[in-house]
């Protein structure tokens, strides 16, 4: 693996000295790593980062932890963060999970438990890529339908029966078993649960 093939860490941490230990820690590891000594300068900067996973500490001046995860947040960064707590801090440690922080690790941390967490925030990544690919596929599907197709898929994802999705409609039932039949076969699929796991896939119902 070159050295741009390895998954990236961000390590977010005014601290120099833990900055340089981790960095070197996570480097022997196995992982390429970019430092920032805060949350601003990070910020600053986010639009041109590539992604990978962000190690956040918490206690910082300027802009403590929480508030460069609720800032990533509104601009729609979807790059995991891990937390890192000062010892037994847990009410903030619980504060960043419900925002959306994939785990968070109590200083001084040990090397495998820094290391497992750091694991389980690329799993996140790849999992999020792995949605994208399926809704952008998904989507791509759902365009070869003509609109009175999509009305039928619709109309599935609402739980509707033929008969129902006839009367919705103001059509037959036969017509609808056709228009359902032509759906599937542009979907590729032959059973109603496919055609609900590509209608899911792209978005569709999720109001619901």
């Amino acid at each position: 693996m070159t050295d741009s093939e390895k998954p990236l860490v961000h390590l977010v941490d005014d601290d120099e000295a833990i900055r340089h230990s981790a960095s070197f820690m996570l480097r022997l590891a196995g992982y390429r790593v970019q430092t920032h000594p805060d949350g601003v300068s990070f910020l600053a900067k986010l639009d041109d980062l590539e992604s990978g996973c962000v190690l956040l500490d918490v206690q910082m001046p300027q802009m403590n932890g929480l508030a460069v995860q609720k800032a990533l947040n509104e601009r729609g960064c979807e790059m995991p963060i891990i937390v890192l707590t000062g010892h037994g801090d847990v009410s903030v440690a619980v504060q960043a999970m419900k925002a959306g922080a994939v785990n968070f690790v109590e200083k001084p941390y040990e090397k495998q438990v820094l290391l497992q967490a750091i694991n389980e925030g690329f799993e996140h990544l790849a999992s999020l890529h792995q949605g994208a690919v399926q809704k952008a596929e998904a989507e791509k599907r759902l365009a070869h339908l003509s609109p009175r197709e999509r009305d039928i898929l619709d109309g599935l994802v609402d739980g509707l029966t033929n008969k129902g999705i006839a009367n919705s409609l103001d059509i037959s039932p036969r017509t609808v078993e056709i228009h359902r039949a032509n759906m599937m076969d542009k979907l590729g699929v032959d059973s109603l649960s496919a055609a609900l796991r590509i209608a899911f896939a792209a978005g569709l119902g999720a109001s619901s």
